[in-house]
């Protein structure tokens, strides 16, 4: 999807462009003034500009030459060359912000920057003095939401008033309709940088009738929701009407017809973000002027109508984003001649675009085509190719597959080809590489197949951006000469999946100037040139090289000052931890070989980290006490090293950190009081270390737990009482196996409704199993766990076996090992979303529940080794999704149900009494 507001400036561009051609030579005229003024201008009209300047508030100091007797030499200011008595009168007061996000691009914060250079204040009365003022632009300045002055309807001789992007607010003054000479009227009142949020509306349009002269009128974002379904009846009646902005006014309803047209001389028509839900009316069609048609985002229904092939002039068609027009995309387009963009873009057309393709081909002034995020399908056809002029090609998020033809090498002019996110399974013609003007290259996702050359590559000078990744791995081979270089120098490279190793490639090696970069599973075994590394520092916003076999060490000391994150990740990257310099908001260097300690200065040379993945190295050492000071810090992951001693006691600090992951290292000790200050902590895992004591009491402040997994620890006590519903509502998982902990298994755990995952395996639990399991309501009603297995994916991100049954057994119950006794309690089978329960190795006692075959869901289940007696249920039959079954070594007795998708003895045997398969005991008939 397009970003809306580079489409909305694109629009305001056109219109400006589109009247200043028609009001250029008086523009010239004022522009000259200062030529041919030299003498000092009217009184009355110098005290009113400095009444005016001293209503404004000026900070950047915009107006510091109104000074002086000269007043038509001021800035901003223009006189007329008609002179009384010797003197000028003033007709043009332009004080336009002259900021640019274009000339201010280095600015660390354009938004501070932007505001020094805005006017701001109260807007004089002084102005109705300027008798002669025929131009009047305050616009891309920031006036807070003051309301449009009422007085402006008194400048009866203005022709020309900006009034956009300068935060006014409140209604539109009816006023503004007698001024009868006025020919441009821009009251766009969208905020610039998004800053402010301030409201300009209008309660009705009968005001316009009176702007008689009216050619460019532009009314972008202001509320128009109370103006009634009249709305064009009022528009229609400005007969020199040229440009027409409409865009995002809440308008409601777009009218089927009208009884005549009257402003047939619209060139300009933008109506986009509307919402009308209707089909495409008739009347635009007899709008035979029109260059320039906007219809975005408007919910538009139904199929394209031939009528729209009378607007010979049409040079811009606009009918993105409206998700409804639909069927396939007509031939009859063919017929817009003069038709330089069209973009279809984000509806529901369907088909392939071979007749489009025949009927535009001899339309060579078609620069832009986007027919991205439709339903389109089929191969691309050749006739693509017979597009000589085009510039940008834009077919993403389709469903054509095949090659790339050959024919492609034909559109000379291309700039930009997306044909991302596709089912493209052919092969990337060899004419590609003719495309000697092709900026950006988008190939991501999609199954291409074969070889890539040099060939490809060798004219493509003008390449900026490449990007290509692939469904499946390695089936596209990069077979490029290792020591050939290229014409083109990348901004961006993207490779996913290809083969591009295993040696470091020269022509990527001399890409020097890259500002992102992606290498993640291209088969590079070499080691990294630390020269292109280095070179690559100062610029790299975006650095991944992740899951490839790179070897060896990463220079020590780089500073990356625009950083925002780095992957290299599932490498072979071994020595210290790097001591890099940057203020990049992600760090990933897990399963790697890295040693030694982590820096105690990390949070001077990573100020802004705010997820940092260490797990599966070889660190050591104390945890720094430095990564408290990461106050921005989110994640951290440092899972499977060989770090030692206690938890760092100084987490009050780490206000935003949520997913806390140390499993499997050889920490010990205590868990510190500070962690309770963690308010935000979602994830705490903690498992498979040498951490002792009770769970402490402190902890119950975390009430936004999700997961807790303290398992294979020395921890002892009971469970406590707090962990329960009322305190920890939002608990999905709790994993406190392979301890030590005692007593009883508390009822109040029933209170936790959103639990999924409960493991109290491997303690000393006795007594019964609660009867209350079935009021964990997760449980029962199998409740989406997906946001819950979101939060332990991004700690974990998703690459931890120990935890890949959470799509599978997500739903389990896990008491094994314990001495637990009693009988199962009949309301386990209440449980219906169980997936998995296991009671292995217990003393429990009875009968298995008659209806555990209500459990239907489950997959597995393990009641071995226990003293449970009597038959086993026939409804366990009725359990069709069980795949792991274990009933060994109990008391049960009689015939084994039929279960045919069980042939292994081993899970009934230890129970003298059964028979019937798959045991070899034969069932005695009686």
């Amino acid at each position: 999807m397009k970003t809306i507001v580079a489409t909305v400036n694109l629009t305001h561009l056109t219109l400006l462009l589109s009247f200043f051609a028609l009001f250029h030579q008086h523009i010239i005229e004022l522009c000259s003034a200062d030529k041919l003024i030299s003498v000092p201008c009217i009184e009355t009209e110098k005290e009113a500009l400095l009444a005016f300047k001293n209503s404004l508030i000026d900070p950047s100091n915009r107006l510091s030459s109104w000074v002086g007797e000269e007043c038509c030499k001021w800035e901003g200011i223009g006189c007329s060359s008609i002179q009384t008595q010797g003197h000028g009168h003033v007709t043009k007061l332009n004080l336009r912000n002259p900021f640019s996000l274009v000339y201010n691009s280095g600015l660390d914060d354009p938004t501070s920057a932007y505001k020094r250079s805005c006017l701001s204040g109260n807007v004089s009365t002084s102005l109705t003095h300027l008798k002669y003022l025929n131009y009047l632009d305050l616009s891309m300045n920031d006036f807070q939401g003051i309301p449009i002055p009422n007085f402006f309807g008194e400048m009866v001789n203005l022709e020309y008033l900006n009034l956009s992007f300068a935060s006014f607010s409140g209604l539109i003054p009816s006023s503004l309709g007698n001024l009868s000479k006025l020919q441009f009227l821009d009251l766009y009142a969208d905020s610039y940088l998004n800053i402010g949020s301030w409201e300009l509306r209008a309660d009705n349009l009968n005001w316009i009738s009176g702007l008689s002269s009216l050619k460019l009128f532009n009314l972008g974002y202001v509320k128009l929701n109370g103006v009634g379904e009249t709305w064009l009846q009022k528009i229609n009646l400005l007969p020199s009407l040229v440009s027409l902005n409409l865009y995002f006014c809440e308008l409601n309803g777009l009218p089927v017809s009208l009884p005549f047209i009257n402003f047939t001389s619209l060139s300009v028509l933008d109506l986009s973000q509307n919402s009308f839900n209707s089909p495409m009316p008739l009347w635009l069609f007899n709008l035979t002027s029109l260059r320039t048609l906007h219809l975005s985002w408007n919910f538009l229904q139904g199929s394209i109508p031939w009528e729209i092939t009378n607007l010979k002039s049409l040079e811009v068609l606009d009918l993105s984003d409206n998700l409804g027009l639909e069927g396939h995309i007509p031939g009859f387009l063919g017929h817009l001649t003069k038709l330089k963009v069209l973009d279809l873009s984000a509806n529901e057309f369907t088909g392939g675009i071979h007749e489009l393709l025949n009927s535009v081909s001899n339309n060579n002034i078609l620069h832009t085509l986007d027919l991205s995020s439709n339903s389109l399908d089929g191969v691309l056809p050749e006739s693509l190719g017979k597009l000589k002029n085009l510039q940008h090609l834009l077919l993403s998020s389709n469903a054509f597959f095949g090659s790339i033809p050959e024919s492609i090498g034909n559109i000379s002019s291309l700039e930009v080809l997306d044909l991302s996110y596709n089912k493209m399974n052919g092969t990337i013609a060899k004419s590609f590489g003719q495309l000697s003007k092709l900026e950006n290259a988008n190939l991501l996702m999609n199954s291409w197949g074969g070889v890539l050359t040099k060939t490809h590559l060798s004219n493509l000078k003008s390449l900026k951006s490449l990007r290509i990744t692939l469904d499946e791995p390695n089936s596209l081979v990069f077979e490029i000469p290792n020591k050939w270089l290229p014409p083109f120098r990348l901004n961006t490279l993207q490779i996913l999946n290809c083969k591009v190793g295993p040696t470091f490639p020269m022509w990527i090696q001399v890409q020097t100037e890259l500002i992102s970069v992606t290498l993640r599973n291209v088969g590079i075994s070499d080691t990294i040139p630390e020269q292109w590394f280095s070179s690559l520092a100062p610029q790299v916003t975006q650095l991944d090289l992740s899951k490839n076999q790179i070897e060896g060490k990463l220079p020590h000391q780089l500073k990356f000052p625009n950083l925002n994150s780095i992957d290299l990740s599932f490498n072979h990257f071994d020595g210290a931890f790097p001591h890099w310099s940057f203020n990049a908001s992600q760090l990933s260097l897990e399963s790697n070989s890295f040693s030694g300690p982590i820096p105690e200065n990390i949070a001077e040379l990573m100020p802004r980290l705010e997820r940092l993945y260490l797990s599966h190295n070889h660190l050591s050492g104390q945890i720094s006490q430095s990564l408290c000071d990461l106050h921005s810090l989110q994640v951290l992951s440092l899972r499977s090293n060989h770090f030692s001693g206690e938890l760092p006691s100084c987490w009050g600090n780490s206000y935003m950190l949520w997913g806390f992951d140390v499993t499997n290292n050889n920490l010990s000790g205590l868990i510190p009081s500070s962690i309770s200050s963690l308010r935000s902590l979602s994830v705490l895992m903690l498992g498979n270390n040498n951490f002792h004591g009770e769970i402490p009491a402190s902890l119950q402040n975390c009430t936004g737990l999700t997961t807790i997994d303290l398992s294979m620890n020395n921890f002892i006590g009971k469970v406590p009482s707090w962990i329960e519903g009322r305190v920890l509502s939002s608990l999905f998982m709790i994993r406190l196996n392979s301890n030590k902990f005692s007593g009883f298994i508390p009822s109040t755990l029933c209170s936790l409704s959103n639990l999924h995952t409960l493991d109290l395996s491997e303690n000393n639990f006795s007594e019964v199993i609660p009867t209350c399991l079935d009021n964990l309501t997760a449980l029962v009603f199998s409740k989406s766990s997906e946001v819950f297995q979101n939060l332990v994916y991004v700690v974990l991100r998703g690459r931890v076996p120990e935890y890949s049954n959470f799509i599978g057994h997500v739903n389990s119950i896990d008491l094994s090992g314990n001495d637990l006794t009693g009988k199962i309690p009949d309301e386990i089978t209440n449980i219906s979303g169980l997936q998995s329960l296991n009671l292995l190795r217990n003393r429990i006692s009875g009968r298995i529940p008659s209806n555990i075959g209500n459990l239907k869901r489950l997959e597995t289940l393990d009641m071995s080794r226990n003293h449970l007696a009597g038959p086993i249920p026939q409804s366990i039959t009725d359990m069709i999704s069980l795949r792991h079954l274990n009933l060994s070594y109990n008391e049960l007795e009689g015939r084994i149900p039929p279960l045919p998708q069980f042939n292994d003895a081993t899970i009934f045997q230890g129970n003298p009494l059964l028979c019937g398969h798959p045991l070899p005991t034969e069932c005695k008939h009686t």
